[in-house]
Protein backbone atom coordinates (compact mmCIF):
# COMPACT_ATOMS: atom_id res chain seq x y z
CA UNK A 1 0.00 0.00 0.00
CA UNK A 2 1.18 3.55 -0.91
CA UNK A 3 -1.44 5.41 1.53
CA UNK A 4 1.51 7.61 2.46
CA UNK A 5 2.23 8.67 -1.06
CA UNK A 6 2.94 13.05 -0.88
CA UNK A 7 3.31 13.02 3.01
CA UNK A 8 6.06 14.66 4.80
CA UNK A 9 6.64 13.20 8.59
CA UNK A 10 8.40 13.39 11.66
CA UNK A 11 8.80 10.27 13.98
CA UNK A 12 11.06 11.38 17.20
CA UNK A 13 12.52 7.95 18.67
CA UNK A 14 13.15 6.94 15.71
CA UNK A 15 16.86 4.81 15.77
CA UNK A 16 15.14 2.16 17.80
CA UNK A 17 11.73 -0.01 19.47
CA UNK A 18 8.20 1.22 17.94
CA UNK A 19 9.67 4.38 16.66
CA UNK A 20 12.44 2.65 14.24
CA UNK A 21 9.52 0.28 13.27
CA UNK A 22 6.98 3.04 13.20
CA UNK A 23 9.60 5.15 10.40
CA UNK A 24 10.06 2.11 8.22
CA UNK A 25 6.62 1.21 7.83
CA UNK A 26 6.08 5.23 6.52
CA UNK A 27 8.64 4.94 4.07
CA UNK A 28 7.34 1.71 2.72
CA UNK A 29 3.77 3.80 2.80
CA UNK A 30 5.60 6.22 0.22
CA UNK A 31 6.17 8.57 3.13
CA UNK A 32 9.05 11.29 3.53
CA UNK A 33 10.40 10.64 6.83
CA UNK A 34 12.32 13.34 9.03
CA UNK A 35 13.37 10.23 11.48
CA UNK A 36 14.77 12.33 14.89
CA UNK A 37 16.75 11.04 17.92
CA UNK A 38 19.21 12.25 20.17
CA UNK A 39 21.27 9.48 19.52
CA UNK A 40 22.79 10.46 16.21
CA UNK A 41 25.49 7.33 15.52
CA UNK A 42 22.06 5.11 15.52
CA UNK A 43 20.59 7.50 13.16
CA UNK A 44 23.20 6.33 10.76
CA UNK A 45 22.46 2.89 11.28
CA UNK A 46 18.90 3.29 10.51
CA UNK A 47 20.20 4.98 6.67
CA UNK A 48 22.72 2.28 6.53
CA UNK A 49 20.19 -0.79 7.33
CA UNK A 50 19.53 -2.91 3.92
CA UNK A 51 15.71 -3.58 4.91
CA UNK A 52 15.50 0.27 3.65
CA UNK A 53 15.75 0.05 0.00
CA UNK A 54 17.48 2.74 -2.34
CA UNK A 55 14.08 3.99 -3.43
CA UNK A 56 12.64 4.65 0.08
CA UNK A 57 16.02 5.70 1.84
CA UNK A 58 15.77 8.95 -0.86
CA UNK A 59 12.93 9.73 1.27
CA UNK A 60 14.56 9.45 4.87
CA UNK A 61 16.34 12.35 6.61
CA UNK A 62 17.71 12.26 9.79
CA UNK A 63 18.07 15.09 12.22
CA UNK A 64 19.35 15.41 15.91
CA UNK A 65 17.28 16.66 18.52
CA UNK A 66 16.91 16.72 22.28
CA UNK A 67 13.13 16.65 22.59
CA UNK A 68 14.01 17.49 26.52
CA UNK A 69 15.57 20.96 24.97
CA UNK A 70 13.69 23.77 23.96
CA UNK A 71 16.62 25.49 21.90
CA UNK A 72 17.01 22.29 20.24
CA UNK A 73 13.92 21.76 19.15
CA UNK A 74 13.28 24.41 17.70
CA UNK A 75 16.49 24.82 15.93
CA UNK A 76 15.93 20.85 14.51
CA UNK A 77 12.35 21.57 13.79
CA UNK A 78 13.44 24.76 12.15
CA UNK A 79 15.87 22.78 9.96
CA UNK A 80 13.15 20.57 8.87
CA UNK A 81 10.62 22.93 7.80
CA UNK A 82 13.56 24.48 5.95
CA UNK A 83 14.69 21.04 4.22
CA UNK A 84 10.83 20.27 3.20
CA UNK A 85 8.71 23.15 3.94
CA UNK A 86 5.63 21.59 4.61
CA UNK A 87 4.65 19.10 7.05
CA UNK A 88 1.98 16.63 7.15
CA UNK A 89 2.34 14.01 9.95
CA UNK A 90 3.98 14.39 13.73
CA UNK A 91 4.56 11.00 15.87
CA UNK A 92 5.85 11.17 19.09
CA UNK A 93 7.43 7.98 20.29
CA UNK A 94 10.41 8.69 22.04
CA UNK A 95 10.09 8.74 25.92
CA UNK A 96 12.28 6.89 28.66
CA UNK A 97 10.90 4.69 31.64
CA UNK A 98 12.44 5.05 35.15
CA UNK A 99 11.20 2.35 38.10
CA UNK A 100 11.35 2.42 41.70
CA UNK A 101 10.10 2.35 44.88
CA UNK A 102 7.87 6.10 44.78
CA UNK A 103 8.94 6.59 48.24
CA UNK A 104 12.79 6.32 47.24
CA UNK A 105 11.88 8.30 44.12
CA UNK A 106 14.85 11.59 43.90
CA UNK A 107 12.92 14.71 42.54
CA UNK A 108 15.91 14.50 39.94
CA UNK A 109 14.85 11.40 38.50
CA UNK A 110 11.26 12.65 38.37
CA UNK A 111 11.70 15.84 36.59
CA UNK A 112 13.71 13.76 34.58
CA UNK A 113 11.48 11.17 32.99
CA UNK A 114 8.73 14.45 33.15
CA UNK A 115 11.36 16.68 31.14
CA UNK A 116 11.30 14.02 28.29
CA UNK A 117 8.25 12.13 27.95
CA UNK A 118 5.86 15.24 28.58
CA UNK A 119 7.41 18.63 27.75
CA UNK A 120 9.59 16.79 24.89
CA UNK A 121 5.84 15.38 23.43
CA UNK A 122 4.84 19.21 23.92
CA UNK A 123 7.91 21.34 22.54
CA UNK A 124 7.76 18.87 19.59
CA UNK A 125 4.09 19.66 19.08
CA UNK A 126 4.17 23.29 19.91
CA UNK A 127 7.25 23.49 17.35
CA UNK A 128 5.15 21.19 14.31
CA UNK A 129 1.69 23.16 14.93
CA UNK A 130 1.87 26.18 12.31
CA UNK A 131 3.24 23.44 9.47
CA UNK A 132 0.41 21.01 10.89
CA UNK A 133 -2.45 23.12 10.43
CA UNK A 134 -1.72 24.52 6.69
CA UNK A 135 -1.47 20.56 5.55
CA UNK A 136 -3.38 20.24 2.45
CA UNK A 137 -4.04 16.53 3.84
CA UNK A 138 -4.91 17.87 7.00
CA UNK A 139 -2.27 17.66 9.94
CA UNK A 140 -1.82 14.19 11.87
CA UNK A 141 -0.41 14.03 15.64
CA UNK A 142 0.07 10.45 17.20
CA UNK A 143 1.49 11.08 20.75
CA UNK A 144 2.20 8.23 23.10
CA UNK A 145 0.48 6.87 25.99
CA UNK A 146 0.44 3.60 28.04
CA UNK A 147 -1.61 1.15 29.50
CA UNK A 148 -0.30 2.17 32.56
CA UNK A 149 -1.82 5.47 32.08
CA UNK A 150 -4.94 3.56 32.52
CA UNK A 151 -3.95 0.67 35.13
CA UNK A 152 -1.95 0.20 37.64
CA UNK A 153 1.66 -0.55 37.06
CA UNK A 154 3.58 -0.87 40.15
CA UNK A 155 7.27 1.02 40.52
CA UNK A 156 6.36 3.21 37.89
CA UNK A 157 4.25 6.04 39.19
CA UNK A 158 6.20 8.54 37.51
CA UNK A 159 6.14 6.97 34.30
CA UNK A 160 2.63 6.50 34.29
CA UNK A 161 1.94 10.25 35.51
CA UNK A 162 3.39 11.14 32.16
CA UNK A 163 1.56 8.99 29.81
CA UNK A 164 -1.51 10.03 31.73
CA UNK A 165 -0.65 13.71 31.12
CA UNK A 166 0.28 13.36 27.63
CA UNK A 167 -3.68 11.30 27.28
CA UNK A 168 -5.47 14.66 28.33
CA UNK A 169 -3.22 16.98 26.41
CA UNK A 170 -3.74 15.03 23.42
CA UNK A 171 -7.79 15.55 23.99
CA UNK A 172 -7.36 18.92 24.38
CA UNK A 173 -5.40 19.39 21.18
CA UNK A 174 -7.49 17.56 19.30
CA UNK A 175 -10.79 19.74 20.53
CA UNK A 176 -8.68 22.62 20.36
CA UNK A 177 -7.87 21.94 16.51
CA UNK A 178 -10.70 19.65 15.09
CA UNK A 179 -12.10 22.64 13.14
CA UNK A 180 -8.74 23.45 11.46
CA UNK A 181 -8.12 19.64 10.16
CA UNK A 182 -5.84 18.33 13.42
CA UNK A 183 -6.63 14.82 14.33
CA UNK A 184 -5.08 13.59 17.00
CA UNK A 185 -4.44 10.11 18.68
CA UNK A 186 -2.78 8.18 21.69
CA UNK A 187 -1.25 4.79 21.05
CA UNK A 188 -1.27 2.83 23.75
CA UNK A 189 0.99 0.06 23.49
CA UNK A 190 2.11 -2.80 26.45
CA UNK A 191 4.28 -5.43 26.26
CA UNK A 192 6.07 -4.20 22.71
CA UNK A 193 9.75 -5.39 22.01
CA UNK A 194 11.83 -2.32 22.58
CA UNK A 195 14.68 -0.86 24.59
CA UNK A 196 12.23 0.40 27.16
CA UNK A 197 10.94 -3.15 27.74
CA UNK A 198 14.27 -4.51 27.88
CA UNK A 199 15.54 -2.34 30.12
CA UNK A 200 12.56 -2.76 32.72
CA UNK A 201 13.80 -6.18 34.54
CA UNK A 202 16.86 -4.49 35.08
CA UNK A 203 15.11 -1.00 36.44
CA UNK A 204 13.00 -2.63 39.22
CA UNK A 205 13.44 -3.02 42.81
CA UNK A 206 15.40 -5.57 43.91
CA UNK A 207 12.53 -6.60 46.08
CA UNK A 208 9.77 -5.83 43.35
CA UNK A 209 6.67 -8.29 44.07
CA UNK A 210 6.45 -9.83 40.56
CA UNK A 211 2.80 -11.15 41.82
CA UNK A 212 1.95 -7.30 40.63
CA UNK A 213 3.15 -7.91 37.35
CA UNK A 214 0.79 -10.65 36.32
CA UNK A 215 -1.51 -8.89 34.68
CA UNK A 216 0.59 -7.09 32.83
CA UNK A 217 1.05 -10.50 30.23
CA UNK A 218 -0.46 -10.09 27.00
CA UNK A 219 -3.66 -12.53 25.89
CA UNK A 220 -2.08 -12.94 22.90
CA UNK A 221 0.67 -15.83 22.75
CA UNK A 222 4.34 -14.51 20.36
CA UNK A 223 7.69 -15.37 20.53
CA UNK A 224 8.98 -13.98 23.66
CA UNK A 225 5.56 -12.98 24.93
CA UNK A 226 5.86 -9.97 23.31
CA UNK A 227 4.68 -7.74 20.06
CA UNK A 228 6.44 -6.43 17.61
CA UNK A 229 7.14 -2.44 16.85
CA UNK A 230 5.82 -3.36 13.41
CA UNK A 231 2.28 -4.05 15.24
CA UNK A 232 2.29 -0.93 16.51
CA UNK A 233 3.46 1.01 13.61
CA UNK A 234 0.68 -0.58 11.35
CA UNK A 235 -1.46 1.06 13.57
CA UNK A 236 -0.11 4.43 13.00
CA UNK A 237 0.05 4.11 9.61
CA UNK A 238 -3.57 3.48 9.33
CA UNK A 239 -4.44 6.50 11.76
CA UNK A 240 -2.36 9.09 9.84
CA UNK A 241 -3.53 7.75 6.38
CA UNK A 242 -6.77 8.81 4.98
CA UNK A 243 -7.90 5.62 5.95
CA UNK A 244 -7.95 7.42 9.88
CA UNK A 245 -10.06 10.20 8.30
CA UNK A 246 -12.85 10.12 11.30
CA UNK A 247 -10.58 9.15 14.29
CA UNK A 248 -9.28 11.77 16.31
CA UNK A 249 -9.51 12.67 20.30
CA UNK A 250 -8.87 9.03 21.50
CA UNK A 251 -6.85 6.00 22.37
CA UNK A 252 -5.96 3.01 20.74
CA UNK A 253 -4.79 0.44 23.00
CA UNK A 254 -2.06 -2.48 21.39
CA UNK A 255 -1.45 -4.67 24.31
CA UNK A 256 -2.23 -8.40 22.91
CA UNK A 257 -5.22 -8.12 25.50
CA UNK A 258 -3.39 -8.17 28.44
CA UNK A 259 -6.17 -5.61 29.90
CA UNK A 260 -8.85 -7.28 28.54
Amino acid sequence: MNRLTDRVAIVTGAASGIGRGTTLRLLAEGATVFAVDVNGQALEALHADDVVDAEAKARLHSQVIDISDERSVKEGVARIVESAGRLDILVNAAGILTAGHTHEFTLDAWNRIIQINLTGTFLMVRETLPLLLESAHGGRVVNFSSTSAFFAHPYMAAYSATKGAITSFTHSIALEYAGRGLRAVNIVPGGIESGITAATPGLLPADADYSLLAKLSAALKTDGGLGAPSDVAAVIATLVSDDGAFITGTEIRIDGGAHM
